[in-house]
């Protein structure tokens, strides 16, 4: 799965820390999305779109 999260989140020149604060997981976790490393829960993936006032297709997708 690809996604758009290191993208979107320098655009709105928001830290790492900012965004896990945001939605309630820790700097690692959001790095290892970033990373591709991780792959969040679907409850998880809506909390950050919602942050980038996004969908969840815009934010995370299948190439």
């Amino acid at each position: 799965m690809i996604n758009r999260v290191n993208e979107l989140r320098k655009q709105m020149d928001i830290r790492q820390e900012d965004l896990a604060k945001a939605v309630s997981v820790t700097r690692q976790t959001i790095i290892a999305i970033e990373k591709g490393n991780y792959t969040p829960s679907v409850a998880l993936a809506i909390k950050i779109a919602q942050f980038f006032k996004s969908s969840v297709e815009e934010v995370f997708f299948f190439p």
